[in-house]
């Protein structure tokens, strides 16, 4: 009988030092063009709302994007989380100098100069936000504002961003069935705008933009709806439907995807909803699937959770309100310093190789860089 109560101590304590180390953790998948009866707009989708934040980690990237008028471009994009900084300019015309007054006879197209934190978002993502608030198709021409100077192009300057932004923009163009007048070229030469241009929406609220700053919180991937629980149920093993449902928590090193590094993307087991790329998963050590951060910086949101006598930050699906896991500083510092601790019982993996055919093709940029 005693050895059989410190057997039950044992275990309890076991089990209480695993929750604290590392939490419990579309088939028809929706894509950039989100049909309106199905935008979903961001919630409580940042990490850095729960104080989860290791300061001095960014990985400042930065990509150049002429969007039309560059007013509205800036604000939009100060909107986006992982955004460090914006700063409005003209690229890559005839000269290496211009102003506000001479760029329809240099060349120079208003562009957005946009620094990123790498450890925070992808660079595809950002390309997807980006095609959220052009006309891909008007040459020369951005909502009122007609010139070569609101002509619409993605500037790199180095050859990691330079595939990921062929990718994107090719996956982009077979989405539309048709070519598009995006530019894509290396930077030439960047001229900071004049002072007054600079974060003009802020200062003068009522100026003209064809830029929706509202899409900024439109959810890129949302998943599809979640059936009902009797279907979760009888679809569900037990062991997904304890964990996603009743806030489980899965046994440590017992998750396929513990000690698995196959190139593709991690999607709720219920909605489809893509959460991670395996670009960012790493063995934690701690036995249960761990990444550095989510595939998008809107696909998930975050609660306390004071269970078990602990303070944490509990991660869940946007939609459906699936639970996964939970959320760690004490990740790589090299990049961002958190770790997403999952259960793999409420991930489904989908290979590198079946995301056309699974309607996960807009993803695959999400695996480079």
């Amino acid at each position: 009988m005693i050895k059989r109560s410190l057997y039950s101590l044992g275990i309890l304590f076991l089990m209480t030092f695993l929750l604290t180390s590392c939490g419990t953790l579309r088939s028809e998948a929706a894509g950039v063009n989100v049909p309106p009866n199905r935008q979903v707009t961001r919630k409580n989708t940042e990490s850095e709302s729960m104080n989860l934040r290791p300061k001095n980690t960014e990985n400042r990237k930065e990509i150049y994007l002429a969007g039309g008028c560059f007013w509205g471009v800036e604000a939009y994009f100060d909107r986006i989380p992982g955004i460090v900084e914006t700063e409005s300019g003209y690229a890559n015309g005839r000269r290496d100098e211009t102003s506000y007054n001479e760029i329809a006879e240099t060349g120079h197209a208003e562009t957005v100069k946009v620094v990123y934190d790498a450890n925070r978002i992808h660079l595809a993502e950002i390309l997807d936000r980006y095609y959220l608030i052009i006309e891909p198709f008007s040459l020369n021409k951005q909502g009122n504002d007609v010139g070569e100077q609101y002509r619409i192009g993605i500037y790199h300057t180095d050859e990691t961003s330079k595939e990921i932004v062929d990718l994107s923009h090719s996956i982009f163009e077979e989405s539309l069935g048709r070519k598009t007048v995006i530019e894509r070229e290396p930077l030439e030469h960047f001229i900071t705008a004049e002072e007054y241009h600079q974060n003009y929406l802020d200062k003068n609220p009522n100026g003209y933009c064809h830029v929706n700053l509202n899409t900024s919180g439109v959810v890129l991937y949302p998943g599809r709806e979640k059936p009902d629980d009797a279907t979760l149920k009888e679809s569900l093993s037990d062991l997904a439907y304890n964990v996603t449902q009743e806030k489980g928590t899965e046994r440590a090193y017992s998750s396929e995807y513990d000690a698995f590094d196959e190139r593709g993307i991690y999607v709720d087991v219920i909605t489809g909803q893509p959460l991670f790329s395996s670009a960012e998963k790493y063995d934690a050590g701690c036995g249960w699937p761990s990444f550095t951060r989510p595939i998008t910086t809107d696909a998930m949101q975050y609660n306390e959770d004071r269970s078990f006598g602990m303070s944490r930050v509990e991660v869940e699906t946007l939609e459906g309100e699936n639970h996964l896991g939970h959320i760690f500083e004490d990740g790589p510092k090299d990049e961002g310093g958190l770790r997403y601790c999952m259960n793999g019982a409420a991930l489904r993996f989908v290979p590198e190789g079946e995301m056309r055919d699974a309607g996960y093709a807009e993803l695959l940029p999400y695996l480079l860089g």
